[in-house]
């Protein structure tokens, strides 16, 4: 694997129509030596990391990819896309479309099951947002019958355990979120997004995967290249402020990015934990779990997807880092990162 380091020249801001760059500053020599550790270990580590870009103090002090040009293309960020939805969310909420404590079954009148249950009738938009539906199996787009909606599929799934009670990685669940956004605005979650939160950060309106009912799948799907990921990081450690303007309310934010709940990795149950050897001193994905975001062992927090997608702040060295890559060690690329690049911001 070939990789390119792009240099980035103090106060070269690149403009192309209205698409925006980051400022760059020169990459301090710790730092390029930390990042030829960092890829050498990855190397070593069979880990294919597509980019890293780095931003401290609002500029970007470090990048690099596979080959030239590949910055230009977006990436799959699977579940990177949560915290886009959940951004959604907030600004709805914030426009008075919905609350937190809004009913789920309140949005689909006509798509609930013939007998609904207890539990489904408490489930909310907060459980949404923190993996907490209360389903003790998660549910797939693929468990719909021929003919039948993502949001009645959803709905006619066991809700087991009291909603809140219970965390459970849930990616439908973020679908819904989408599906609501979208009932209570008009607009797709792209589409709302777009002049709320694209246009202003100078991002390219990307692409996002859609359900067969032309509902944005909110929990993967979404594709951007490694600047947005930078800026939409960038835009989460300054607290939801972009050029003088809020763009998203700073509480939510804050909501949005500590501990709602326990928490543990994808795929697993967190009474399984102790059985796999996972423990709060090893694993980032037992640190809490936020409105579609995950804590971090350092302090910091992260937007997170499969095969190695982050975009990672660190609040208290006012840096940012957004990768991309196709991993299969997901806690290994992040003791990376903990091992090389935390100490030299």
């Amino acid at each position: 694997m070939v990789l390119v380091a792009l240099a980035a020249c103090k106060n070269n801001v690149k403009e192309s129509a209205e698409i925006i760059d980051l400022p760059r500053a020169e990459t301090p020599d710790s730092v390029a030596k930390a990042m030829d550790a960092f890829f050498g270990q990855a190397e070593k580590d069979s880990m294919d990391i597509h980019s890293v870009m780095i931003v401290r103090d609002g500029n970007v002090i470090y990048s690099r990819w596979q080959s030239q040009g590949v910055d230009t293309v977006p990436h799959v960020l699977h579940s990177v896309s949560k915290t886009f939805t959940a951004t959604a969310v907030g600004l709805a909420i914030s426009e008075g479309k919905m609350a937190l404590t809004d009913k789920v079954i309140d949005f689909f009148p006509d798509q609930l099951p013939a007998e609904v249950s207890e539990n489904l009738k408490k489930m909310t938009v907060r459980d949404l947002l923190t993996m907490s539906c209360g389903h003790d199996v998660e549910p797939s787009w693929r468990d719909a019958k021929p003919g039948q909606d993502w949001v009645t599929t959803f709905l006619a799934h066991p809700v087991v355990h009291e909603p809140g009670t219970f965390y459970l990685y849930n990616s439908m669940g973020t679908y819904m979120l989408s599906a609501i956004v979208q009932k209570v605005t008009g607009e797709k979650v792209v589409d709302y997004l777009n002049t709320r939160l694209f246009e202003p950060l100078h991002i390219d309106k990307p692409k996002w995967e859609e359900s067969p009912q032309g509902i944005n799948t909110g929990g993967w799907g979404l594709y951007l290249k490694t600047e947005d990921l930078a800026k939409m990081g960038q835009l989460l450690l300054q607290k939801g402020e972009w050029n003088g303007k809020q763009l998203v309310p700073a509480d939510w934010i804050a909501e949005m990015s500590k501990k709602q709940v326990e928490s543990i990795n994808p795929g697993t149950r967190i009474e399984e934990a102790e059985a796999k050897g996972m423990t709060k001193e090893t694993s980032d994905w037992m640190q809490g779990y936020g409105y579609q975001m995950w804590r971090c062992r350092p302090g910091c927090f992260r937007a997170d997807g499969a095969r190695g997608q982050y975009i990672i702040v660190v609040p208290d060295k006012n840096a940012v880092i957004a990768i991309t890559s196709d991993v299969g060690d997901l806690q290994g690329e992040l003791n990376l990162v903990w091992n090389h690049i935390l100490p030299v911001l």
